[in-house]
């Protein structure tokens, strides 16, 4: 069996796909597998797919599945995946010659089961560090704590050993909705356990303009209960206040979104509650004004 899988959610991408599949055909270790989930793709992903398989250059495994969003794409492969590592590299990205071998070695130097896995770093196709490199003393950390304790900003790239993520539940999925947030899986292993820091870039980003990024506005007004989920989770599992704060005021956003004024069930901070609703009631009437706006120009 390979040490590391490599899995990628995708949905109509075959027209990028192709530079991760060259990616990994660079790997200077080849000690992994590709695990794409087709998330209900339309276009020709499957045939493209189909045509690296035949040729057998590397080890890939293709599933189709109902289009019913990154995070159930995710669910899939947390409940196929095997082998001890994995890490998701999303299709419009790639990674570096030798992601694999410096993953691989790196864990095999200093994990064990007292950590989650691994944080690395991400690069644009410029060479620019997404945020910045770790402090050079600091060993392991959870995800929180980067970015709140340690004040290291821009997204990583996230490692995980499969048997503890295993542990946790699945991302939920709402019906008519298709995105819930993926740090609510992060957060909850946080509780748990740290990563071990690794400043070594191992993937190359390139935010697309029909991906979840560069659209989240538009993912905040259609999936309000898979924000509203999270914003909950958040101020579950949250270290800090000014977190669970800051995801209240957005929790009640949604619930008025929703019509489900129920903000006090299973939410221990009835104060902070409180104290969030006046800002809460002016983040919905913004969403609302602006979703407004961006309909009109559409139809313009």
């Amino acid at each position: 069996m390979k040490k590391i899988t490599v899995f990628t959610p995708t949905f109509n991408r075959a027209y990028c796909l192709h530079q991760l599949y060259e990616s990994l055909l660079r790997q200077t270790n080849q000690d992994f597998c590709w695990l794409i989930i087709d998330d209900g793709s339309t276009d020709a992903t499957k045939l493209l797919v189909s045509k690296w398989i035949e040729k057998g250059l590397f080890e890939i495994r293709y599933v189709y599945k109902e289009n019913e969003g990154m995070h159930t794409g995710y669910n899939k492969a947390y409940e196929l995946i095997e082998t001890e590592l994995n890490v998701c590299i999303d299709s419009d990205d790639f990674v570096t010659d030798d992601a694999i071998e410096k993953v691989l070695k790196f864990w095999k130097e200093k994990g064990n089961p007292n950590f989650a896995g691994i944080v690395a770093l991400d690069t644009t196709k410029d060479g620019d560090i997404l945020g910045e490199k770790f402090p050079e003393n600091l060993a392991s950390s959870t995800l929180e704590d980067l970015y709140h304790k340690h004040k290291i900003p821009g997204d990583k790239k996230l490692i995980y050993n499969t048997s503890i993520v295993k542990n946790y539940p699945k991302y939920p999925v709402f019906k008519g909705e298709k995105f819930v947030p993926l740090g609510t899986l992060y957060l909850q292993i946080d509780k748990d356990f740290e990563l071990l820091c690794m400043n070594e870039v191992i993937c190359v980003v390139e935010y697309m303009e029909d991906g979840s990024t560069r659209n989240i506005f538009n993912q905040y007004v259609n999936n309000p209960k898979g924000f509203r989920f999270a914003r909950l989770n958040t101020v579950k599992y949250s270290n800090y206040l000014k977190v669970k704060f800051t995801s209240l005021i957005h929790y009640i956003s949604h619930s008025i979104q929703l019509k489900e004024m129920n903000i006090f069930k299973n939410n221990k901070h009835p104060i902070l509650t409180i104290l969030a609703i006046p800002l809460g009631v002016i983040l919905y009437m913004y969403v609302k004004y602006n979703s407004n706006n961006n309909k009109n120009k559409s139809v313009l």
